[in-house]
């Protein structure tokens, strides 16, 4: 075969990337990237100092830099790049730049005004929004939905308790009970209204909460009910509740001052303390606001925030990065990041255990603390990282030690299964779907079911560590995940973008755990993959994708999906010759456009967001994506092509 990449080429890119990898390693261990989101995040925090009135003690100038470089020229910021303008967004990031005294003649104000008019204005944004103009009256808190404090009461064995929220809506919406009940207006400087953003000035005077028709239409009513009796002041076991929303908030927060890992819990826990007039120098909340201090990235000249950190996240997939790529199971870099990942190993019990009787703790979390909240995806990645690296000449004791943990972590796992077969990212068999109706979830994003993705990551790691004996449970989350395969081939990806993702994930797990028994489904899924290469060699999907079935694997090239289709190709590949001769000229396309487009210092840039939060409405930016899953597939493809019969 005649290759159009030379192998010196290819070796050439994994080494600068190697050496790029090598270099931005933190001393004690780990790798860490910024987590980039949309703007509404520094918008949030921007007002939480403001409620604080600690807005003085931040560079908050360099924030509104980043505002008006975030500002796209139809006037109004993106979710993701490139997706047209939202309107939410939008009218947090016009909130936060009046919040910094921005006059709403300034010509960037203006065109975001006119873009947010004609989106139909404040009265149809997102509840979150609704819900943090009414802190400082730009909006009626009638307007907002109600959440009783009383549904913090409910006992571990009735139908609902708060334990049926994913962990993210969890730890987001008890400290918003006290908000809520409270619906406080805090004075702010300076004191702004936002009375021109109604596309209708009625909308103010009578707002109401939208109707779509079934079952929420039938909260909306409810909701109607639950405002009557705070208006005459007939909510049941209100104190109660509202004191045992207080203690649950003051018990999940981290040594460290964090709340959930996430700046939406952090950020509506610390509004919770300001409702109950907690003050800033309290011990619990100067924590707080330093946890979400360290959120925040500056440069000399901007200022913006994460929603989260991943440094656990980051470090494994390097670490599988560069141990695909050749580096030996002792190199130093290797051996300090598996030591600092078994640092960060969970040993207590977290919100999981409410609805996991009989596991025992040994998992990962996503980010430097959150001993409540470790996930499965973390954990699996973790596990198969650690499998790749040797700490016996540190001393045999540290090597038992990292079988332990792993052991363990396995174990924790597989106690995670869901009834459905499959694995959710925080907790088991959460998956109310009637909550997405409330008036309150306009993310439709309450509930945590399994997922394709996490599903084949944990039957990846099974099958890497030749997990046989638990035959049964493999069974279920095998007959899970087929269900999952799309008519067309491909798999969701609910975690990253999207069914390029999904389908890398599961051709990756049927590959290690199934792949005779389950070869149609991965010849099908491979098929797909290889239908939507772009004609550059590369692959690309946009966050559209979510919303719109016809933009299934369609987009520009980047190079973390382009990475994304080579490992699951290549794991198609690898199993039988006719595989590889099906595969060989996609892969070969595909290593040449991560090659041509490698940066001279061993990295690759992509301005698209291909990580998910929550799917049509709230997208990631991983920066480390695009380094280290170019390194893991052209570390495959060399593998396969060294070993092919036909190298030149």
């Amino acid at each position: 075969m005649q290759y159009t990449i030379t192998t010196s080429a290819v070796k050439a890119a994994i080494q600068a990337s190697q050496d790029h990898l090598l270099a931005i390693q933190h001393s004690e261990g780990y790798w860490w990237s910024e987590l980039e989101s949309n703007v509404t995040m520094t918008a949030e925090v921007i007002l939480l100092h403001k409620i604080w009135k600690t807005d003085a003690e931040r560079p908050f100038h360099k924030a509104e830099t980043y505002l008006r470089c975030q500002q796209r020229e139809h006037g109004g910021w993106e979710l993701f790049y490139g997706d047209g303008g939202d309107l939410s967004t939008s009218v947090e990031a016009y909130m936060a730049l009046r919040l910094l005294d921005v006059s709403a003649t300034d010509p960037a104000l203006e065109a975001a005004r006119h873009f947010i008019l004609d989106k139909g204005g404040m009265a149809r944004c997102r509840i979150f929004t609704k819900f943090h103009l009414a802190l400082i009256g730009c909006y009626p808190w009638d307007g907002v939905p109600s959440i009783p404090p009383w549904v913090m009461l409910f006992p571990t064995w009735f139908p609902f308790t708060i334990y049926e929220l994913s962990s993210w809506a969890r730890g987001s919406t008890v400290p918003l009970l006290i908000v809520f009940d409270q619906k406080p207006v805090f004075p702010v400087d300076p004191a702004i209204q936002l009375d021109e953003l109604y596309a209708d000035p009625a909308a103010k005077a009578h707002p109401s909460l939208p109707r779509s028709g079934g079952l929420a239409d039938g909260f909306v009513l409810l909701d109607g009910l639950f405002k009557l009796m705070e208006r005459f002041d007939l909510v049941p076991f209100r104190h109660r509740g509202l004191r045992a929303a207080e203690r649950w908030v003051l018990e999940r927060q981290e040594a460290t001052g964090d709340w959930g890992g996430i700046i939406p819990a952090m950020l509506n826990s610390l509004l919770a303390l300001r409702t109950m007039n907690y003050g800033p120098d309290d011990p619990i909340v100067a924590r707080g606001i330093e946890a979400v201090d360290r959120f925040t990235i500056e440069t000399s000249d901007l200022l913006r925030v994460q929603p989260c950190v991943s440094p656990v996240w980051d470090t494994a997939l390097v670490m599988r990065a560069l141990s695909a790529s050749g580096l030996p199971a002792q190199h130093p870099g290797l051996v300090r990041a598996g030591e600092w990942l078994l640092s960060k190993q969970i040993l207590d019990y977290g919100d999981w255990a409410v609805k996991n009787r009989n596991g025992k703790p040994g998992a990962w979390a996503f980010e430097f603390e959150n001993r409540f909240y470790p996930d499965v995806d973390d954990t699996a990645v973790v596990v198969m990282a650690l499998a790749t690296v040797s700490l016996a000449k540190v001393s045999p004791a540290e090597e038992r030690r990292k079988q332990v943990a792993m052991e363990r972590a396995v174990a924790w796992t597989l106690s995670m299964q869901c009834r459905a077969g499959g694995w959710a990212a925080f907790d088991l068999d959460n998956d109310q779907a009637w909550l997405n109706s409330l008036p309150y979830a306009d993310l439709k994003a309450m509930i945590d079911p399994n997922t394709a993705d996490v599903t084949a990551r944990v039957l990846e790691m099974l099958g890497r560590l030749g997990h046989s004996g638990n035959a049964t449970q493999i069974e279920r989350a095998l007959e899970y995940l087929i269900r999952e395969q799309e008519a067309e081939g491909c798999w969701f990806g609910r975690w990253g973008v999207n069914y390029i993702y999904g389908t890398s994930g599961a051709l990756s797990a049927l590959a290690w755990i199934a792949p005779e028994r389950h070869s149609g489904a991965i010849e099908k899924g491979a098929r797909w993959l290889l239908q939507c290469q772009n004609p550059d060699g590369g692959w690309g999907e946009s966050c559209h994708s979510y919303t719109n079935p016809a933009a299934r694997g369609v987009g520009r090239s980047t190079a973390s999906q382009s990475a994304w289709a080579m490992i699951g190709l290549l794991a198609f590949a690898g199993l039988t010759p006719m595989n590889e001769s099906l595969a060989v000229s996609a892969l070969e396309r595909a290593a040449a456009y991560l090659v041509n487009t490698q940066q001279s210092d061993g990295t690759w840039e992509e301005a698209d967001f291909t990580g998910t939060g929550f799917p049509g409405h709230f997208y990631l930016k991983y920066h480390l994506y695009q380094q280290h899953f170019p390194l893991t597939a052209l570390s495959g493809y060399a593998s396969r092509r060294a070993a092919s019969p036909n190298n030149c």
